[in-house]
């Protein structure tokens, strides 16, 4: 008897423990923000990025600017030793002052020529003098034209000759191109710089009152993207802040065009297979305000590219969803306030992969079924792999 009695125990036990089995979970069609976006990474740029180079050759004798500190356009970045330039422009000016001379000089020969000239005209008009002296000096006043013109031509040669080592000699001034700051400051006071083959930068200028964002689009959501289309970002730094933009262009090619074997011969065939195996990303670029300069060069931002929304919508998870055509119409599972499952025909709208936009076949409250059978408890499916009545190792509870 007290076999029996405490087998009927722990069989109430057994049963009033378990959890109840619920064959389906349920979600409720209510209301919500959707928003459909392209996640992208972007880097952010001064507006303006201008790298300071020298055009002459020399040492630098004095820098003027420091890192970080704002200059105007026009403003005196850095100075380089002119001597040479200088020893230049004078010996152009030698030059000139030499040529100008000399046409002086013809110039009042022109004038003692062309007296001699009127009195043999004169003197051949009175059968006073030879032809052969009347033509000599037409011949005279001719050749001293014809060298005035040429030395005019050298006083002209000469005054290029001066613009240009006043241009050298204003080359060893480093003027601010821009308005800027100062973001790197690549020479030093002391260095010598060689101008003869490429500019050396001096210092690099940047605009920061605006920022351009260049972001990285790439070629499975290109087609999606179009200027105009309303963006906003975060930085790492700053992840509580969002800046707001639209899209203002998208490149046309990759950059990865410039190694392409029609653009340059010294492309191998094995960068190019090298090349075609990588990702191909579209540069997105938009620009944003940066009065308070929170915004930082080369900053990583996180940029979401917004192909639709829909405010405060009918929406339900898309997990509950079946196949979706092209159209938007899909099908799901709801049930009544009698408890009968049947298969709704509904349309969806902006999908952000999580929740859905429900269009057409849906109202608010309705009931769709999620899932089937929910899993037993942890505890409980322990004690089925146990093949053992009771509690932990197969022993009953205590009384029992």
């Amino acid at each position: 008897m007290l076999i029996i009695m405490g087998g009927s125990a722990f069989w109430l036990w057994r049963h009033f423990s378990e959890p109840a089995k619920a064959p389906y979970t349920f979600v409720q069609v209510g209301y919500q923000d959707i928003e459909e976006t392209v996640l992208a990474n972007g880097s952010l740029r001064p507006i303006k990025l201008v790298a300071v180079g020298a055009q002459s050759s020399g040492r630098i004798t004095k820098m003027q600017v420091q890192l970080g500190e704002k200059v105007k356009a026009g403003d005196l970045i850095a100075e380089i030793d002119s001597l040479t330039q200088q020893n230049a422009l004078q010996t152009r000016q030698a030059a000139l002052a030499n040529s100008q001379a000399q046409l002086a000089e013809k110039e009042a020969t022109l004038a003692l020529n062309e007296q001699a000239l009127a009195r043999q005209k004169q003197l051949i008009s009175n059968n006073a003098a030879s032809q052969s002296d009347y033509e000599t000096a037409v011949a005279d006043v001719a050749v001293t034209k014809a060298q005035i013109n040429q030395i005019k031509a050298s006083v002209d040669e000469a005054k290029v000759a001066i613009a240009t080592a006043q241009v050298d000699l204003d080359y060893t001034n480093i003027i601010a191109p821009i308005n800027g700051t100062v973001l790197a400051i690549v020479a030093q006071e002391g260095q010598t710089v060689n101008s003869s083959q490429s500019a050396p930068t001096i210092v690099v200028l940047g605009q920061l009152d605006r920022m351009t964002v260049r972001t990285e689009i790439s070629e499975v959501d290109i087609t999606k993207v179009k200027v105009g289309m309303p963006v906003y970002f975060t930085v790492l730094g700053g992840a509580d802040t969002v800046y707001h933009a639209e899209l203002g262009s998208i490149e046309p090619a990759p950059a990865s065009i410039t190694s392409d074997s029609a653009i340059t011969s010294s492309s191998s065939s094995s960068s190019s297979s090298s090349s075609s195996s990588e990702a191909i990303y579209y540069y997105g670029n938009f620009t944003v305000p940066n009065d308070e300069g929170k915004l930082k060069t080369y900053m990583t931002a996180e940029v979401h590219i917004v192909l639709g929304q829909a405010n405060h919508a009918l929406a339900i998870p898309t997990s509950v969803l079946g196949t979706i055509d092209k159209n938007g119409h899909t099908s799901v599972r709801i049930i009544d306030e009698q408890g009968t499952i049947s298969p709704r025909d509904i349309e969806i709208g902006i999908n952000d992969k999580v929740m859905a936009e429900v269009r057409k076949g849906l109202k608010e409250g309705d009931q769709i079924v999620a899932g089937d059978t929910v899993a037993k408890s942890s505890t409980s499916q322990d004690d089925e792999d146990t093949g053992q009545p009771g509690g932990p190792g197969g022993r009953p509870p205590m009384g029992f």
